[in-house]
């Protein structure tokens, strides 16, 4: 087995140390610090593009073909649209989420002149004054505003006070730390990412020198979009994201094990990296389940769209409410961590992928006719001539 022990107090206490740390996309400069603290503690080098994602190096026996794993440190938030006639304030949101999720969320409004607290509520939000009418308001962003917790009535007060439109407003993750494992909080997308890629960082810098270059990538607009797509090099073959898998209703996710995705609303992932993810935790004890997500993208496909080609999969720990009051379980993280292990000490399985451009010779090939024939008799090929037969249990 290639799996390395994780030291999971360690995880937790990043994972605790990251979600106190306000993050929402556009606002990431202390997290990226954090992380760069903790990556000096771990004794690797990084370097930062200029607004701070980080390309950490775990060196290999080679570099040609070199790996990398993602995730992203920004989170969900909220930015000041306007300034209403009573003094509130009006939002849109940061990243892709519902208006029915930040009802009643405490947050922190980030000014020029220093922070104020503050609650999302919705428009009607007393049940003396309205009645049944607070059921009657629909959800959505046009239908809360954020009261401040300072003195104001109208506009020109939250004026004085130097709250301006375009501020960023952070919400509390409110985190709780179960006893059974499960951890509840909002953000767990993509802290939880995170404290699993420095875990399982953690663990491999004390073993053995993998056989390829692996960067660490921590990006800083994942939720907007933009994710990966200016980080990856040229000499990076394949990316696997860490990211949360939805474990809802008609979903294949768990919050056990690891999730691979096979295909997310960009397309399917690569074919063969996908297949290897899923054959590591199979042949290292690690649970593991596969599924499909029609409503999501994560930092590989700001990549591929932005030019990069690399072979790309997508490695979760299942997410109960994703972009909600989310839930986990440590179940998947430590899964999850093991599970990088794996791939970051596995032999390359395609050597032509050391080079950019080359021949046909060492192409993959996926299953045809004659090819499952073949296996049939050979069940044991390589990845770069053939794949493996697909198992049957």
């Amino acid at each position: 087995m290639n799996r390395l022990d994780i030291d999971i107090d360690y995880l937790l206490d990043q994972l605790r140390a990251l979600l106190a740390i306000p993050s929402p996309t556009g606002f990431t400069d202390t997290i990226v610090r954090h992380v760069c603290a903790e990556l000096d503690h771990l004794g690797l080098d990084y370097d930062l593009t200029r607004r701070g994602a980080i390309r950490a190096l775990l060196p290999g026996t080679q570099k040609a073909g070199a790996r990398a794993i993602v995730s992203h440190v920004d989170t969900l938030g909220a930015q000041v649209k306007s300034v209403k006639s009573n003094g509130r304030l009006e939002l849109v949101p940061v990243g892709t989420w519902s208006a029915r999720f930040a009802e009643g969320a405490r947050t922190t409004i980030f000014t020029d002149r220093g922070t104020y607290r503050g609650t999302i509520l919705p428009m009607r939000a007393s049940g003396h004054t309205y009645g049944d009418g607070v059921d009657d308001l629909p959800v959505g962003w046009d239908h809360v505003e954020l009261r401040v917790d300072a003195y104001t009535t109208h506009a020109a007060m939250t004026d004085r006070l130097g709250i301006e439109v375009g501020d960023i407003v952070a919400v509390d993750p409110q985190p709780e730390f179960l006893d059974n494992g499960f951890i509840v909080s909002r953000h767990l997308d993509n802290k939880a990412g995170v404290a699993v890629m420095l875990a399982a960082l953690k663990a491999m810098k004390a073993a053995s020198e993998p056989p390829v270059d692996i960067f660490w990538l921590f990006t800083i607009a994942e939720e907007v979009g933009h994710g990966a797509a200016s980080v990856v090099l040229p000499d990076i073959a394949s990316m696997v994201a860490v990211d949360n898998g939805t474990s809802a209703p008609g979903q294949n996710s768990a919050e056990f094990g690891v999730t691979v995705a096979m295909a997310d609303q960009t397309g399917p992932f690569d074919y063969h990296l996908t297949r290897k993810l899923v054959q590591l935790c199979r042949e290292n004890d690690i649970r593991v389940q596969k599924d499909v997500f029609r409503y999501y993208r994560s930092d590989s496909a700001s990549a591929v769209e932005a030019g990069a080609d690399v072979r790309t999969a997508l490695a979760t720990f299942g997410v109960d409410a994703s972009h909600g009051y989310e839930r986990i379980h440590m179940h998947a993280l430590r899964s999850l961590a093991e599970l990088l292990t794996c791939y970051g000490l596995s032999e390359v399985e395609i050597p032509r992928d050391s080079a950019a451009i080359g021949p046909l010779e060492g192409f993959t090939r996926q299953p045809d006719e004659d090819v499952l024939a073949e296996q049939a008799l050979t069940p044991r090929t390589e990845i770069g001539q053939a794949v493996r037969a697909p198992r049957r249990d």
